[in-house]
């Protein structure tokens, strides 16, 4: 296809197929990705054709494919848009939507991972979508590090990328000049190729930020530049057009200028946990039978308020594989259902020996304790604590089961 198309087998892979996923994910209400595509797609033409065709002129497996596609899906990634089991935060949304319709607003996206940035993100670019801006969507974990690991080359790859989304013919050799440098090459690429010639706002969304925080001299020259397209916006009404939105799961590590950083200007979002109300809304989505506060609160004390692990613990007790007791006794342990999730934590705290030391003195104390920055950052960013006037306390009983048992081990 690349080849009779005129296209490089990387930008169908990495720019036009993760395009198709998303859109084919909004189409049938399902995360579409490359491995179950053929087979979601199949099950919605057996739904059409459900709605269109006598009962009597459907094969007999039709009727089989489309019970099995109405099952709940097992909890992987982002939830997809008009997904009845995605639990929104109605306050949250209207914050991020009243900021995205302001001329150059940047809005910074930060959390641990399995927290629902990329589903808040798919939200916010489909609201953009409705009142028609121009959406561009890139997740920084599909760039080869060849192309990270050299700013001119990450540079042209970002302005080749948003250009392919809207649309446009790419025209990077006309503006792009050795003398002149990479970062005003860009800049001027944008300013008076791309905003120029779009006239409605672009949302420019940049998911797993930190992704970059690995390659250093991309990070010293990047970050300062989205920072100085914001700054731009204040300046030149050109730049207004352009919306920015950074999604990122740590803090950086780098030396980076506070007037550099595009980490601390524009709006904060930082995701909540699900509250008690939440919880017994998405237990009842998945037709669970919680008529009290009882079950969602064994559970929440188990695992907190984490969207994750709440939304995994519920996807298991609605297929009936196991019961809440069941759940909860084996949940800190090597075969309950969140193995991979602990076995994650886990061989961070094995790479870093002076965390796990830190979250040692976290478990092993009856009140929350003062910790070195660093530490204490870099633990939250992963989830297992949180701060309570600088002072760190577990986040859940969960993390005190397991890790306690695995760092005893260690010592």
């Amino acid at each position: 296809m690349a080849t009779e198309g005129g296209y490089s087998p990387g930008y169908l892979s990495n720019v036009v197929a993760p395009l198709l996923w998303q859109r084919l994910s909004t189409l049938i209400d399902r995360r579409v990705t490359k491995k179950n595509c053929r087979f979601l797609l199949e099950n919605y033409a057996a739904c059409l054709n459900a709605e269109t065709l006598p009962n009597e002129q459907l094969p007999a497996s039709s009727s089989e494919n489309v019970s099995q596609d109405m099952l709940p899906c097992f909890p992987s990634g982002s939830v997809p848009l008009g997904s009845p089991f995605y639990i929104e935060d109605s306050a949250l949304k209207d914050i991020i939507c009243q900021e995205i319709i302001k001329g150059g607003a940047l809005i910074r996206i930060r959390a641990p991972r399995e927290m629902g940035k990329t589903s808040l993100l798919l939200r916010i670019l489909g609201y953009a979508n409705s009142i028609n801006y121009h959406t561009v969507s890139l997740n920084l974990e599909q760039v080869d590090s060849t192309i990270l690991s050299e700013p001119n080359r990450f540079l042209r790859w970002l302005c080749a990328s948003v250009t392919r989304q809207l649309q446009l013919e790419t025209k990077l050799d006309e503006y792009w000049d050795e003398d002149l440098g990479s970062k005003l090459s860009s800049t001027l690429y944008f300013q008076d190729y791309l905003l120029e010639h779009i006239n409605s706002p672009i949302v420019l969304a940049l998911d797993e930020v930190n992704q970059i925080f690995e390659y250093p001299t991309v990070a010293k020259d990047f970050l300062p530049l989205l920072r100085s397209w914001y700054e731009e916006a204040k300046r030149l009404p050109i730049w207004q057009k352009l919306r920015i939105i950074i999604v990122k799961s740590t803090e950086i590590y780098i030396p980076l200028k506070l007037n550099q950083s595009p980490f601390n200007v524009g709006l904060p979002i930082v995701l909540n946990e699900f509250n008690l109300e939440q919880v017994q809304q998405l237990a009842q989505r998945y037709k669970l039978n919680w008529k009290q506060d009882l079950e969602a609160k064994l559970l929440m004390a188990m695992v907190g308020g984490h969207p994750s692990l709440i939304h995994t613990a519920i996807y298991h007790l609605s297929v009936g594989e196991i019961n809440l007791a069941q759940l909860l006794e084996t949940a800190p342990t090597c075969t309950g259902i969140y193995s991979h999730h602990l076995q994650r934590l886990w061989a961070i705290l094995q790479e870093q020996p002076n965390l796990a030391l830190a979250l040692d003195h976290v478990i092993n104390s009856p009140q929350p304790v003062q910790l070195e920055p660093i530490l204490a950052y870099k633990l939250k960013s992963m989830g297992v604590i949180k701060l309570y006037e600088n002072k760190a306390a577990l986040s859940c009983h969960l993390y005190r089961q397991y890790f306690q048992k695995h760092i005893a081990i260690e010592k």
